[in-house]
């Protein structure tokens, strides 16, 4: 976690794929469904299939996402939790930057 750290590039890589709100949007869809078809992801996100399959190719490139094949349906999943972690964080920060001050959702949350 070193400001030289070799992996400081690939991190704004990570950080780019995920600055996008389709790309958001899927991540939050799969972390609620754990596997969707392109199809589906297209209808939650509100996008059309060949648009959402972009997004998953880039997706796909960097690890965030994985496929399987079940008969002639692909289906995606997230690879790991990180992609979710760095998302909900991302909201997280949201909430305070519209804030004003105020106590943001998260913060007002009961801890368990």
């Amino acid at each position: 976690m070193d400001p030289a750290s070799e992996y400081v590039d690939l991190a704004a890589e990570v950080l780019g794929i995920l600055a996008d709100p389709t790309r958001i949007k899927i991540v939050l869809a799969l972390r609620q469904a754990d596997e969707l078809p392109v199809n589906t992801l297209a209808e939650i996100v509100g996008k059309k299939p060949s648009g959402v399959s972009q997004h998953l190719a880039r997706m796909r490139m960097v690890r965030m996402v994985t496929t399987r094949h079940e008969g002639t349906s692909v289906l995606y999943r997230l690879t790991d939790e990180h992609a979710v972690a760095l998302v909900v964080e991302a909201i997280k920060q949201a909430q305070h930057a519209v804030a004003n001050g105020q106590t943001p959702p998260h913060h007002a949350a009961p801890h368990h």
